[in-house]
């Protein structure tokens, strides 16, 4: 195993079965904070369900785990393929070649991960250990910072970036490479980098307004 995770392509397989993780996790997270526009009772109730539910307990130190290790793989292939290109490669135009979310897939992964930190810190955080009354409340009145949901909105832009391109790589690295599944995974991917950058994004906005 130490020697499979050590090689690209292990370490390409890891990535991308965390990320992987990581994309159903933000579908969870998006069907529970839809929750909200049925009101208090329903969002409170989903959210008690989340805390208390033995086996999304255990999810969550495996999501942590998963997060961490998709981190660590990140930075790690980010170094390895920098170590590995050719000094000619800097001469050429990169944009011939890629994307810029594959081009900039550690930079919009590294600025997630701050907001990630702030995110936890007002949510995780306030709600396990705080004094909160009602997760509801806690919420929506954060959503009520215009500085907050200016952050929360761009840093969800920022995560479509990221996904439009890892939605793809994850199930190419997995074997997706035939063109007409390629094709498929590829227009998925991109509704998908839509959907979760849209979805939590107008949440955050109706609310500001609301």
């Amino acid at each position: 195993m130490s020697g499979f995770s050590s090689s690209s392509v292990g370490r390409k397989v890891i990535m991308s079965l965390s990320g992987l993780f990581l994309i159903t996790f933000l579908l969870v997270h998006l069907g529970v904070n839809l929750t909200l526009f049925g009101g208090p009772e329903l969002f409170n109730s989903a959210s008690h369900f989340m805390a208390t539910n033995l086996v999304i307990q255990v999810m969550q130190y495996v999501l942590a785990a998963g997060f961490i290790l998709h981190i660590i793989m990140g930075i790690n292939l980010e170094l390895k393929n920098r170590a590995a290109r050719p000094v000619k490669y800097v001469k050429n135009n990169p944009a011939a070649n890629s994307g810029w979310a594959s081009r900039n897939m550690i930079y919009t992964g590294l600025l997630i991960l701050l907001f990630i930190i702030l995110h936890l810190k007002d949510f995780f955080v306030e709600i396990k250990f705080g004094e909160v009354t009602s997760d509801y409340d806690l919420v929506t009145q954060l959503f009520k910072n215009p500085i907050y949901v200016i952050i929360y909105v761009f840093a969800f832009i920022l995560l479509g970036i990221h996904l439009s391109h890892g939605f793809q790589s994850a199930f190419t690295s997995i074997g997706a490479r035939k063109p007409k599944y390629y094709s498929c995974v590829k227009n998925l991917g991109i509704a998908y980098s839509y959907l979760i950058a849209l979805g939590f994004s107008i949440i955050a906005i109706y609310f500001y307004f609301a």
